[in-house]
């Protein structure tokens, strides 16, 4: 199995992201299981815990609840991509929302951030990979079996895209 792979914007019967041609290092359903569980620390921003449906993944992301509210038990696509160009070019500037076609068009919340940490646990006897990724002081925590994680390198920016289910 693999974690890296390239896709299209349309979507399946089964609202997975279609295979053509942009590189995707991760794309599962997420499920919120609970919000803030270390307390609320800011007004305009939640931590989600969520699980990813398909590849098993632990999921902690904060959110900015003002623009983009969340509530347990609600279920999100989640994606994790290089770049948000149709024909996976590097982005190399800002394009104003309706002005070129991209993958961010199918999605509701995208944040542009660095994969700035990563790391193993085997503490449940299992080896996990850890990816920290910060979008401008947002955190997001990806943990999951290693084959699922092999394109994550450090230091590589990425963009992660959600919508609602």
């Amino acid at each position: 199995m693999f974690c890296c792979f390239t896709l299209g914007i349309n979507f399946s019967s089964r609202d997975k992201l279609a295979v053509e041609m942009i590189e995707v290092l991760f794309d599962d359903a997420i499920k919120v299981d609970r919000l803030d569980p270390d307390g609320k620390k800011f007004d305009k921003v939640s931590r989600i815990e969520a699980q990813s449906e398909e590849k098993d993944m632990h999921i902690q992301l904060d959110v900015n609840t003002e623009v983009y509210p969340i509530r347990v038990g609600e279920k999100f696509r989640m994606a994790l991509a290089p770049t948000l160009n149709l024909d996976g070019s590097a982005v190399t500037s800002y394009l104003p929302e309706g002005k070129s076609k991209s993958l961010a068009d199918k999605f509701e919340y995208v944040m542009h951030g660095l994969l700035y940490k990563m790391s193993e646990d085997d503490s449940s006897g299992t080896v996990k990979v850890i990816a920290y990724i910060s979008f401008g002081g947002l955190q997001l925590m990806l943990k999951g079996d290693p084959s699922h994680m092999s394109e994550f390198k450090l230091d590589q920016r990425l963009f992660l895209l959600m919508r609602k289910m």
